[in-house]
Formats: structure tokens, sequence, C-alpha cells
């Protein structure tokens, strides 16, 4: 049998769940698969390289059902924004709450912001610009540069989807905050006409 990158992934988060992401090593992660630490060096350069590689294919889950509501029907572009951040919203308390180890390992590699962070922040502003653009065009939303709106509203919702405002999640007053937070967003850059 082959080893690969994707088997290598797969036993990394089994121990990073089983051990927390600031205790395993490379070690742990070689030791699971009966090799050398050595080996597992020839497909990821260091511990970062792993951690980064196990975050990133673990954010892709989250970017999947985010892609889908880009590919779905809706009567308007507010309704599919609304929906795109709701579902971002819930999907990362949702991985917080049934994945703990690995939120707590995506939570660690996004304060290190590393490279795989960068390019989920940049996917998530592609997501968000191609709803503003389609609400552009078709006039339900103000006229304005659809890179610097996307990259806003991710920066303005914030709070609620990104890690280092985990304990805050859990607040009773959550689901409210975040219907204000997207209700005001949406204000900003509804077209009134």
């Amino acid at each position: 049998m082959t080893l690969t990158k994707d088997m290598i992934l797969d036993v990394a988060e089994q121990v990073f769940r089983r051990f927390g992401p600031s205790k395993t090593s490379v070690v742990d992660v070689a030791r699971a698969l009966n090799l050398s630490h050595g080996n597992l060096y020839r497909f990821f350069s260091s511990k970062t390289a792993l951690r980064e590689a196990v975050t990133e294919r673990w954010s892709q889950q989250i970017l999947v059902p985010l892609n889908d509501i880009l590919e779905q029907p809706f009567d308007s572009s507010i309704t599919r924004l609304r929906t795109w951040l709701e579902t971002l919203i819930y999907i990362k308390h949702e991985k917080a709450n049934e994945d703990p180890e690995l939120f707590r390992l995506y939570a660690a590699v996004t304060e290190e912001r590393g490279a795989s962070v960068e390019r989920h922040f940049n996917e998530l502003v592609r997501q968000i610009k191609v709803i503003v653009e389609s609400g552009i065009d078709s006039k339900e939303f103000l006229a304005g540069d659809p890179t610097q709106i996307a990259t806003g509203i991710l920066i303005a919702t914030s709070r609620f989807h990104h890690p280092a405002h985990f304990r805050d999640w859990k607040s009773s007053f959550m689901k409210d905050q975040v219907d204000n937070v997207c209700n005001i967003v949406l204000r900003g850059i509804v077209n009134p006409d």
C-alpha cells in the first residue's frame, strides 16, 4: 500500500482529536501510521505544515454547503446573502460543538495566520462577492466594488463565525445579535429604489 497525503491527514485528524492540538506531535501521528517521523516529513515539512493541511481540509467541509447556496435558486440576492451568512454561522457553531478538538486546531491555526487561513478567508469573500455581484446586477444592491463590499460583510459579521469569538457564541442573545447585524449589513447595501 502506498502512503498518500490523504491517508496521513485521516490519521492526523484522529490523533488531533484524541490528544488535542496542543499535545499532538508529529511523532504521535507517525506512530499511529507505523512510520518514523522522518518519513512523515517527506510529506509535510513541519508540524506547522501538517497542522495547516489538517485545518485546510477540515475547513473545506465548511465551504461545501456555502458553495451549494450559490448554486441553488433564490427569489432574491437579499435572501441568498442572508441564507449564506446564517449557514456560515450555523456551520461554525456546529463544528465548535461537535468537533471541538479540530475546531481548537482551526482556531490555533487561524491565530497563527497561516496560508490556509488566508485561502479560507479569500474563498469566503469570493462566495459573498458572487452574491453581491448578482444583487448589483439585479439592482437589489447599491452599486459599488463587490470585493470591498464582500470583505466588509465578512468582517462585519466576524463576531459570529471567527473562532477568536468562540466563547461569545454561547450567549443567549446570540440569535438576536445575528439577526440585528444581518439587518444592519443588508440595510447598508440594499438599493432603496
